[in-house]
């Protein structure tokens, strides 16, 4: 063979050598491609479900979130952005419905206080005694619970006042609190969300037994 034609044989054998690696490397990137791809769909991610009955009305804190949540994996495709990934996100804020075991919580199940106060200039918290007020809706108040307040004048009508009345704790007649899952202690006393501007005129009308309380069903 003529140098010449083994030089042109060693030029074609070394082109045929790196389009090959080419090719494999190329078909490699093309695999790894599709594995995480693939691996991408089982991708796990971490959200907090409710270990048991969370009632209407509880507070989450970290003396007893791990009580009422818990950590699960899920598909990450699957995860709502509302889920709560770090119960930080719901630190100091009150469930405003009732959510059952095992259903994953989320922002809108929870109300911060900022939110239940928004509306108020100077948000003050007033106490009443059950017997202040007729009924008090039966004595089944419980924290988290909204109520209307009116006030009846001298010739019996009746006249809505505040509307939608944040409870904020009630307690029995020891003094004790009472938790929002006791269904059966009546509450003595209970404390209200009001706006200090408020309160003046609402003592007035609670020391003339003009005040009425309604609760507000969900």
């Amino acid at each position: 063979m003529k140098s010449d034609d083994k030089s042109i044989g060693q030029k074609i054998w070394i082109g045929s050598a790196v389009a090959a690696l080419v090719a494999a490397f190329g078909i490699f990137m093309l695999m790894l491609h599709l594995e995480k791809q693939t691996l991408s769909g089982f991708e796990k991610e971490a959200v907090y479900v409710a270990e048991k009955k969370i009632p209407k009305g509880l507070q989450i804190t970290e003396k007893n979130y791990q009580e009422y949540l818990t950590l699960t994996e899920l598909d990450k495709e699957q995860v709502p952005p509302t889920a709560i990934r770090f119960w930080e996100q719901v630190a100091d804020h009150a469930v405003k419905e009732d959510i059952d075991t095992g259903v994953f919580v989320s922002t809108g199940m929870f109300e911060s206080y900022q939110e239940i106060l928004a509306e108020m200039e100077e948000p003050v918290i007033a106490g009443f005694k059950a017997d202040d007020l007729y009924q008090v809706a039966g004595g089944v108040l419980r924290a988290g619970d909204r109520i209307h307040i009116y006030t009846v004048s001298e010739d019996g009508r009746a006249g809505l006042v505040w509307e939608s009345v944040y409870v904020e704790q009630v307690f029995d007649g020891a003094g004790n609190a009472i938790a929002v899952d006791n269904n059966t202690s009546p509450a003595q006393r209970v404390n209200v969300y009001l706006d200090a501007a408020d309160v003046e005129y609402f003592y007035t009308e609670l020391a003339r037994g003009a005040l009425r309380v309604v609760k507000v069903c969900d």
